[in-house]
């Protein structure tokens, strides 16, 4: 039985929770009919368009706008940057202009005279050698004797070279904004954002410090859909404050969403990891010893170390040493698990390079060495033996070089993976009205993952109706405060936010009825729509009599996150492996299966769990076998910002995918727990593994183009 009143339902009681949902959103976006900021149009409505640096490193030493502004249709011209700043990459931001079409805006830009003093500039950080003092010492760290362990002649060393390139976000949706100034103090915005409730704060402030005076509660952000957002598109960015300015000085709509170019140059980028790394084990399997000299940039403010070693921190004895690096190529954003697919590629590879080494079954060596991963160790173990399950290790698996005759060879490889996932802080009021409708409203957002999906489910669960009878609003700061939709945070802060109102709201419900029945409050459930005495359906009311008592008042309550009870906790685990073919003439890599086994404690929706693996396991097979922001040492400047050149897999490239989630007893206790990063995590360093297991040498760096397959071939002498 529940100990708290807001606990989840016992797995006997749910009707709903844990049960395949189709997203309750998805016949609105197959039809079109879903509106996103990009669709927005407004009376009047001007563009904006915005010029950026062609320089990766200089000083602005002329701006003249004057031509532009005298354009005929050019409402607005704003100068972001001025004469003495220090550009740091190219395309950053100089010149904003609003014109009546979009055309216009275009040729206004190319009005606007700069001058520059170009400066020496870094665009490329791998070479380590070349970076001179954009490299920074950022962190050592050590436990044990590393020294000593590595020195002892009964162990297994393994040495090698492993690193994972920047990529950009890559958003369906550009970045972007529509702003609208409805009064002098008051300013509606329309926003592709992954926080709707954080949007006002910070445009807020940026407008007062311009001399704007401007409220934050006098600023409204919608954000009804998101055409991607990955970590992205957290803040509102220069160009969105600088849209509400053009806004105000046209006094006019203005809509600002990038250009697929400066979007791919500018919005954001997953920063880059490389390491050296020495492992050893001894002669059992037993990893005893770790020491990794990494580096990396996410742009000007260079990268952090990563949680090396990954997953296995119990490691006896290590040494991790990081530098970072910092370089011309625009500011890193957070990208779904920020630094773990990073870290992923740098253990696990290292890792099963390791096992090979030992001539050890790498499904075997990370079943011998799960304690490592601490107090979860136990749940890798049943998720490594479910994912060998279901992509048929023990046939498939063979010894590093596939040995049958041809050019395509097979390899299977491993990774493990973790995340937290702890639910945010959320506001949710929900009304329960006369007429028997029922109102949920919050300020949260849906990036396409079910989050409208999951709040209705525990909204039904709760109060015993059907998914249609929920009427839910979100996307839309009038509504309260929810959370950004990050960190794998949204799931548990929402359900948790709305089963706390709607268990407050539905005891208030029973206590206007109870008279009625005849029994005390705490005696009357509500199931399958109606209102009825615990053990005695004769004893009921539908739930639109049950309503009805209400006379003419609502019932209003405000659910939150933190509150009382546990409803949900941090920390997952999962493991991944992908099943290859290489073709050792041309080096393409194909993906015969990919098999994901996750957990993530009590699941809300199993189909839109299942179906946030089937999107990461997607994305982690485009980064690594596709994705690279590719910049060039000559011009500073990125070489392929189109969607000709920065490759995305295609149908044909995904292969086979298997999801198993792991609940039931021992899972489900845990509460709800985020799953929009963990299962991204995995795919490079799986995809690596088994790629190196079918041709017998590792590629050193994701992704895995043809020519550094045979690139690493030739090296490596193997065919």
């Amino acid at each position: 039985m529940p100990k708290c009143k807001y606990d989840w339902p016992e797995a006997g009681e749910r009707k709903l929770i844990g049960q395949r949902i189709s997203r309750v959103d998805g016949p609105v976006k197959t039809s079109g009919k879903a509106k996103y900021t990009y669709d927005v149009k407004l009376p009047g409505m001007l563009y904006a368009k915005v010029l950026g640096s062609p320089y990766a490193h200089a000083k602005i030493t002329a701006l003249d706008t004057s031509a532009a502004e005298s354009m005929p249709g050019v409402k607005a011209v704003r100068k972001i940057q001025d004469v003495g700043a220090e550009i740091q990459w190219a395309g950053d931001e100089i010149v904003a202009v609003a014109a009546e079409s979009e055309d216009v805006a275009r040729d206004a830009l190319d009005k606007i005279k700069i001058e520059f003093e170009q400066l020496p500039f870094l665009v490329n950080e791998e070479d380590l050698s070349r970076a001179g003092d954009h490299a920074k010492a950022a962190g050592t760290e050590k436990s044990g004797d590393p020294d000593k362990a590595f020195s002892d002649s009964d162990v297994v060393i393994s040495e090698g070279y492993y690193g994972i390139q920047t990529i950009t976000h890559c958003c369906l949706e550009a970045h972007g904004s529509v702003a609208e100034w409805t009064a002098p103090d008051t300013l509606k915005t329309y926003f592709s954002t992954q926080n709707v409730s954080g949007i006002p704060g910070e445009v807020g402030e940026a407008l007062r410090q311009a001399g704007i005076d401007v409220k934050n509660n006098n600023i409204e952000t919608i954000c009804q859909y998101v055409g991607g957002g990955f970590g992205s598109k957290f803040g509102a960015d220069r160009w969105g404050v600088e849209n509400a300015r053009l806004a105000k000085l046209a006094n006019k709509p203005v809509k600002l969403l990038l250009e697929r170019d400066i979007d791919l140059i500018v919005a954001g980028a997953r920063p880059s990891s490389y390491a050296k790394v020495k492992v050893a084990a001894k002669k059992d399997g037993s990893i005893v010893a770790w020491q990794s000299e990494s580096w990396g940039t996410g742009g000007p403010a260079g990268t952090t170390m990563p949680p090396l070693p990954y997953v296995l921190t119990g490691i006896p004895n290590k040494v991790t040493r990081h530098t970072s690096v910092g370089t011309n190529t625009g500011p890193a954003r957070a990208w779904r698990a920020p630094n773990h697919p990073q870290a992923a590629v740098l253990t696990m590879c290292a890792l099963e390079d390791l096992a090979a080494k030992l001539h050890m079954d790498p499904l075997e060596f990370f079943m011998k060495n799960a304690d490592l991963a601490g107090d979860r160790g136990k749940v890798y173990r049943e998720e490594l033996q479910k994912a060998a399950e279901l992509i048929d290790w023990q046939k498939n698996w063979h010894p590093r070089g596939h040995p049958t005759p041809g050019p395509i060879k097979r390899g299977l490889g491993i990774s493990m993976h973790t995340w937290g996932g702890r639910g945010h802080n959320s506001n949710c009021n929900v009304n329960i009205h006369p007429d028997g409708s029922v109102e949920i409203d919050l300020a949260s957002q849906d990036l396409g993952t079910g989050t409208r999906t999951v709040i209705k489910i525990v909204a039904a669960e709760t109060l015993g109706l059907p998914l249609e009878a929920i009427e839910l609003n979100i996307g839309d700061t009038k509504y309260p405060a929810s959370g950004a939709s990050g960190g794998s945070t949204t799931v548990g802060g929402v359900s948790a936010s709305t089963r706390r109102g709607c268990v407050d709201a539905r005891d208030q419900l029973f206590a206007a009825v109870a008279p009625g029945l005849g029994v005390p409050a705490d005696q009357l459930v509500a199931a399958e729509g109606k209102i009825q005495v615990q053990g005695d359906a004769s004893k009921s009311l539908t739930w639109k009599q049950a309503c009805s008592k209400l006379g003419v008042k609502s019932i209003q309550v405000t659910g939150k996150n933190p509150g009382p009870c546990s409803l949900g906790s941090s920390g997952v685990g999962g493991v991944e492996m992908a099943d290859v073919n290489v073709d050792t003439e041309t080096g393409i890599v194909k993906i015969n299966k990919m098999v994901c086994a996750q957990d993530c404690g009590l699941i809300i929706d199993l189909k839109t769990a299942e179906s946030q693996c089937y999107g990461a396991l997607i994305m982690g097979i485009t980064y690594a076998l596709f994705e690279q922001k590719i910049m060039d040492d000559v011009t500073g400047r990125m070489l392929n910002p189109d969607m000709e050149f920065y490759k995305l897999a295609g149908i044909g490239d995904i292969g086979e995918l298997v999801v198993h989630m792991m609940t039931g007893p021992g899972y489900d206790e845990r509460g709800t727990i985020g799953l929009g990063e963990p299962p991204v995590i995995s795919p490079g360093a799986a995809i690596s593994n088994a790629v190196a297991n079918a041709i017998g040498v590792r590629v050193s760096t994701i992704p895995i183009t043809p020519e550094k397959v045979l690139a690493a071939l030739e090296k490596g002498e193997v065919s």
